[in-house]
């Protein structure tokens, strides 16, 4: 199994989670995080201050998904977020030991 965790600009949300969903994909965590990378943030004016806000908003999403559905998971990820713009995000794929559901103790694919 492996785990996608992927950083995205916040309005791009819905659009990944709408085409995530129609390949099947529906168990996923949403986190509202901050950071930057090559983007290095932007200045604001704030009552005629200048100042250099470094961290940007952005949201991280975690799945948790087979290794058969994973190609298909990034391309769909990857196409969906796109803007075509500096800032559009990453997407980070790290291998999953295992994997317990509590309310049952199934584990493996079927806790998924």
């Amino acid at each position: 199994m492996k785990k996608i965790e992927t950083i995205i600009k916040p309005f791009k949300l819905d659009d990944v989670r709408e085409a995530l969903s129609e390949i099947g994909i529906t168990g996923m965590t949403v986190s509202e995080v901050k950071g930057f990378g090559r983007q290095k943030g932007h200045t604001e004016l704030y009552r005629g201050a200048e100042y250099v806000v470094d961290f940007l908003p952005k949201v991280k999403i975690e799945i948790v998904i087979s290794d058969g559905q994973l190609d298909q998971c990034l391309e769909t990820i990857t196409n969906a977020a796109r803007t075509g713009k500096i800032g559009d995000g990453k997407v980070f794929v790290t291998e999953v030991e295992r994997v317990i559901r509590i309310r049952t103790s199934e584990e493996g694919d079927d806790a998924v």
